[in-house]
């Protein structure tokens, strides 16, 4: 049977709270927002979505 393993082990399960990621269109790539303040915190540079984050419908 699969566990989540011990606390402390350095991952984390499940999606980072307080933050959402977009898909811009224009530039053609992913851009983190802070789900508190609406502000737009990273852009990721290779075009991938961000590990973790959930995205915004």
């Amino acid at each position: 049977m699969a566990k989540n393993g011990t606390p402390g082990d350095g991952h984390r399960n499940g999606a980072v709270k307080e933050r959402s990621q977009t898909y811009n269109p224009t530039t053609e790539q992913w851009v983190k927002r802070d789900a508190n303040t609406g502000r737009f915190m990273d852009v990721k540079q290779d075009g991938t979505p961000f590990k973790g984050v959930r995205k915004e419908k």
